[in-house]
C-alpha cells in the first residue's frame, strides 16, 4: 500500500475514532456528572418514614432538604447481606441470608469496586470497628463489626487492602479514593442502636466530607440496606454535594439504578443487574 494512502487511511480512522469517542463522552455528560469522589454510607433496617422528616434523624433531614431526595427508592430482599451484595456487584450472589463467609465466596464475579479499578480509578471501604485493614473476620471481639455488611471482602478479583478501618477515614478528603463506602459498626448503623444514634454519628463523621464535597466536584449517597422488616422495602436513600438539583425525586428506584449510576459517572463496564438498571439522571443539574 503506497505511503501516502496508508497515512490518509491512518488519518480517517483515528478522525472516527475521535468522533466515537466525543461521542460517547458528550452522550455520558447529558446524563450523570463525574465526580472527583463519590461516598456512599450505609445504614441499617429502617424504613423512610421512620428516617426522613423524624425528630430523631435532623441531620438526615437536613441532607435530604438540602440535597436530592429519593423518595420512592426500595430495597431488593431481606435480610441485610443480598442487599449489600445487590449494591456492590449488581446481584444477591445466591445469598439468602447473614451466613458468613457467604455461600460460594469468594466470588469471581463483577463488582463496583473491581470495575472502578478496571477502569483507572481508585476504590476503598471505611468500615467501622474491623480489626484491621484487609481483615476478613467475621466479627469482631466487641461484637460491633459484622462482614456480613462489607460484600468487598467475598470478592478475589478485589483486593482485600481496598478494606480500611474507620479509623483510616482522612481529614484531607482529596485522599479519598475515588469511591469509597462507609459502613458504621452494628450500634452507629442503627441496626442494634436507635436512629438518632445513627443520626448523631453521620453528622459527626461525615457532615465536613458533605459540606466540603458541594464545592469540591464530589458527591456523598446516603441509604439504606432494608427497611424494618416489610414487605415493601422503601428505604431513604439521599444525594449531596455538587452537580445536586435540591428537591424530591419520586421516581421508583432500588440498589441496582444505583450502582448503575455510580458505574457511569466513571464510564466502568455494568455488574450483573446494573446492566439492565437505568441510570439515576433527573437529579443533577
Amino acid at each position: 500500500m503506497p505511503i501516502v494512502l496508508a497515512a490518509a487511511l491512518t488519518a480517517v480512522v483515528c478522525a472516527i475514532a475521535l468522533t466515537v469517542t466525543s461521542a460517547r463522552r458528550a452522550a455520558h455528560a447529558a446524563t450523570v456528572p463525574t465526580p472527583d469522589h463519590v461516598v456512599v454510607a450505609i445504614f441499617e433496617n429502617h424504613s423512610y418514614s421512620q428516617v426522613i422528616g423524624s425528630s430523631s434523624a435532623p441531620y438526615f433531614t437536613s441532607l435530604a432538604n438540602g440535597g436530592a431526595n429519593l423518595t420512592n427508592f426500595y430495597a431488593e430482599t431481606h435480610p441485610s447481606q443480598p442487599n449489600y451484595f445487590a449494591l456492590f456487584s449488581g446481584s444477591t450472589q445466591g445469598t439468602t441470608d447473614d451466613t458468613c463467609p457467604p455461600p460460594g465466596s469468594p466470588y469471581n464475579k463483577a463488582n463496583l469496586g473491581a470495575e472502578v479499578r478496571t477502569a483507572g480509578r481508585t476504590f476503598g471501604s471505611y468500615n467501622e470497628g474491623l480489626p484491621s485493614e484487609g481483615s476478613t473476620v467475621c466479627s469482631s471481639s466487641s461484637g460491633k463489626y459484622a462482614r456480613k455488611h462489607n460484600p468487598w471482602f467475598s470478592f478475589s478479583n478485589l483486593p482485600a487492602s481496598t478494606g480500611h478501618t474507620f479509623a483510616q477515614w482522612p481529614t484531607d478528603y482529596t485522599t479519598l479514593p475515588t469511591v469509597s463506602f462507609v459502613v458504621p459498626n452494628l450500634c452507629n448503623d442503627m441496626h442494634d442502636c436507635s436512629v438518632s444514634t445513627g443520626d448523631t454519628w453521620l453528622k459527626s463523621k461525615l457532615d465536613g466530607y458533605a459540606q466540603w464535597a458541594k464545592t469540591h466536584n464530589s458527591v456523598l449517597i446516603v441509604t439504606f440496606d432494608e427497611d424494618n422488616g416489610l414487605a415493601g422495602n422503601r428505604i431513604p436513600a439521599v444525594v449531596y454535594g455538587a452537580h445536586v438539583k435540591t428537591g424530591a425525586d419520586a421516581t421508583q428506584y432500588n440498589h441496582y439504578n444505583l450502582l448503575r449510576t455510580i458505574e457511569d459517572m466513571y464510564g466502568t463496564t455494568h455488574a450483573g443487574n446494573a446492566a439492565s438498571a437505568s441510570p439515576i439522571t433527573a437529579i443533577w443539574q
